[in-house]
């Protein structure tokens, strides 16, 4: 999912508050790095955190987004600019320490690349603030682990065989979780999809799935549409670029994931509309049938409060014209916040019925874990 380009902070504004606050956020987001397994990000904004605070080259890439909104996603914004300058071959002294281009990180030393990340920013300027503009776009494949893991549950508690498959996805950002029946996801004693998928998703669960094996049906889609106020076209070379730079350059098993993505979208095209989600949802209905299935993973951060009112409008109303013989379903991939940390919840919503949490996963999806006695979800 992706937000609408932030615009800067008007110039002339006390920058000394604004710094002070970006400080911070780079070095909660560098906190989040080392807890999701990439000490070479940990580290390095660690260092930006502090290039930050003394004003040298990083404050300048910075200035004027210190405080934009959604202000959480600038360190990945900066990150995303210099690794593309990495993947394009601009900054060939930190590509010798990135394993996303062939480069050598040192485990004793993660922060090792910093004079070099430094450099990259000061002599391409432009370039980053360019892409300090643009939203960071990932579209996590892994999260289709629990997206599929949800629509096998919903199907399988019908209890009426396989039924068609209306997909609708807000947020898709480049669409490839809207092929997410095309990847494979495997654990032991469980795995799901075409066994020759480019696309495969190990580890995806600690225990058994919500729905066993054994209960699981065909899938067979009818439709599927998503929609991003900036979608990327994952076909394009910039498209394709995008994606692999807000990936984390030490975390190769994403980088193969969002290869073998890329992959199946050249094949089978999807369609994303760039609209954003409220004016989306107002598109669609149930359809006798057919299961309507609106998912989303991660997209409730990108969503501004007054349009995220309208989005929940909307999914009540899909919610209440569903019917036996045309059911409407929820599936969402999320964040909930518990005490000073966040959960990321499974949690599917059946027509009229409250929410459900069924399992909790790592931010990325993998790997997950079905939660036992699953209760009402908080609304």
């Amino acid at each position: 999912m992706s937000p609408a380009p932030p615009a800067p902070n008007p110039p002339g504004a006390d920058r000394a508050p604004a710094r002070a606050h970006a400080v911070a956020v780079v070095e909660q987001q560098a906190r989040a790095c080392a807890a999701l397994g990439s000490p070479l990000y940990a580290a390095l904004l660690e260092r930006v955190a502090l290039d930050l605070a003394a004003g040298g080259p990083c404050a300048a890439a910075l200035a004027g987004h210190e405080t934009d909104p959604g202000s959480a996603a600038v360190p990945l914004r900066l990150l995303g600019a210099v690794h593309a300058l990495v993947l394009t071959g601009r900054a060939p002294a930190l590509a010798a320490h990135y394993p996303s281009t062939g480069g050598t990180l040192d485990p004793d030393r993660p922060d090792a690349p910093w004079p070099a990340f430094r450099a990259a920013v000061a002599a391409d300027l432009p370039w980053v603030r360019d892409w300090l503009t643009r939203p960071p776009q990932t579209n996590e494949v892994g999260r289709a682990n629990l997206l599929i893991a949800g629509l096998l549950h919903t199907l399988a508690a019908q209890g009426r065989g396989p039924r068609p498959v209306r997909l609708f996805e807000p947020g898709s950002s480049a669409g490839l979780n809207l092929l997410a029946d095309r990847f494979r996801c495997e654990a032991p004693g469980f795995s799901h999809g075409p066994a020759d998928s480019p696309v495969v998703l190990t580890g995806a669960w600690q225990g058994p799935p919500p729905t066993p094996p054994a209960r699981a049906v065909p899938l067979h889609f009818a439709e599927r549409v998503g929609c991003d106020p900036a979608p990327i076209d994952p076909r394009s070379p910039g498209g394709a670029l995008t994606l692999r730079a807000y990936l984390w350059p030490d975390q190769p098993a994403r980088a193969a994931r969002l290869d073998g993505a890329l992959r199946l979208a050249a094949e089978i095209p999807t369609r994303v509309e760039p609209v954003g989600a409220a004016e989306f949802l107002r598109g669609v209905e149930v359809a006798d049938g057919t299961l309507t299935v609106v998912w989303h993973s991660v997209l409730r951060q990108y969503v501004s409060d007054a349009e995220w009112l309208l989005v929940e409008g909307e999914l009540d109303r899909l919610a209440g014209s569903s019917t036996a013989a045309a059911p409407f379903a929820r599936i969402a991939f999320e964040p909930r916040r518990a005490g000073d940390l966040h959960r990321f919840v499974l949690t599917v919503r059946a027509g009229r019925e409250p929410a459900r949490m069924l399992a909790e996963a790592a931010p990325h999806g993998l790997p997950a874990r079905t939660l036992r006695g699953p209760g009402p979800a908080p609304r």
